[in-house]
């Protein structure tokens, strides 16, 4: 596309050659007079004087000291978004349309396909499933019966989805990730052996959610475990049976959710975050990274520490504890 084009197509001002052709998307610090790339954190900006880049995509109250002739500026609302947009223009006018069904697919009986699916070598497909409409399956996938997969959905190599999910529309789920496992029941016997609880529940994963590579998300012993609309989970993490997940919270990688717990709206729960079950999280919670949370959180707000506590708390707590050391 040439400069202006982008500019019109993100609603923005442009300063400088609006016929110059851009081809691709670049880095600031290695940006090609034919890429363009974006400033939106202040730490970049430093890059304006030396990038080679044709065009920066730049927020529209963005000063500059020296203005390059050979560099065309885009003025849009808000760089970082428009980017993001602009990231996703170029992948869907250079990518592949797939669709077809591989001949090496296990396909098993009473099973719908939606119009114009990709199915890929290698994927096994039970009894009763059904796969909506623009739905891409990659190879070695595995899906259990009576699974229900929504339109626009992409499932990554190796994803594992077990019997009686059910996942809504625009949902993708990344390469290892095991959707409907078996949930973590033990209970002690008089013996003191362990006996297995049953988990015969299942799990729901509402529209426009992504889920991170090597994420398990176990089904509930009775009833379902639940992610709501919105929600994006990172790499390796563990969601246990019956947990539930409210609309539009992100939740990063390596964090553990334990069974029966209920988190709210917009929360954003940071790496190593331990979360013990059978609590409540209400809405508008941030969580830090390395942060254990031991029991119900019933107020908004940011919450840190090796015992989850409000962040203010913490500093204190960390400040008393350096006079503490440093007078002793």
């Amino acid at each position: 596309m040439t400069t202006g084009e982008i500019a019109e197509l993100l609603n923005g001002k442009i300063t400088g050659n609006a016929n110059l052709e851009i081809n691709s998307i670049g880095k600031i610090e290695n940006a090609k007079p034919d890429q363009i790339t974006f400033i939106s954190n202040p730490l970049y900006e430093k890059y304006y004087g030396s990038t080679n880049a044709g065009a920066v995509l730049v927020s529209k109250d963005f000063k500059i000291n020296n203005i390059r002739k050979e560099v065309t500026l885009i003025r849009v609302s808000d760089p970082y978004l428009s980017f993001l947009e602009l990231i996703e223009k170029f992948d869907n006018e250079n990518e592949e349309i797939e669709t077809g069904i591989s001949a090496q697919t296990s396909i098993a009986d009473n099973v719908r396909l939606g119009d114009d699916i990709f199915i890929d070598d290698f994927v096994k497909i039970g009894k009763n499933s059904i796969i909506g409409e623009n739905s891409k399956i990659y190879s070695n996938v595995t899906i259990d019966k009576n699974v229900l997969i929504g339109k626009n959905c992409i499932i990554y190599p190796n994803t594992v989805i077990f019997k009686n999910s059910n996942i809504g529309d625009n949902v993708i789920i990344h390469s290892g990730a095991v959707i409907g496992g078996d949930g973590f029941g033990q209970a002690k016997g008089e013996d003191g052996k362990y006996i297995k609880i049953p988990q015969k529940g299942s799990v729901k994963i509402d529209d426009d959610v992504e889920i991170g590579s090597n994420t398990n998300i176990d089904r509930a012993t009775i009833g379902e475990t639940i992610i709501s609309r919105g929600v994006k989970i990172d790499n390796q993490v563990q969601i246990a049976h019956n947990v539930e997940i409210g609309e539009d919270t992100v939740i990063a990688a390596q964090t553990g959710i334990a069974g029966s717990t209920k988190i709210g709206k917009n929360c954003m729960i940071g790496g190593k975050v331990g979360i013990v079950g059978h609590i409540k999280i209400c809405d508008n919670v941030i969580i830090g990274a390395a942060t254990n949370i031991s029991k119900s959180i019933d107020t908004p707000g940011i919450y840190t520490g090796y015992r989850g506590k409000p962040h203010r708390d913490d500093l204190k707590i960390e400040a008393n504890l350096k006079k503490f050391l440093e007078s002793n």
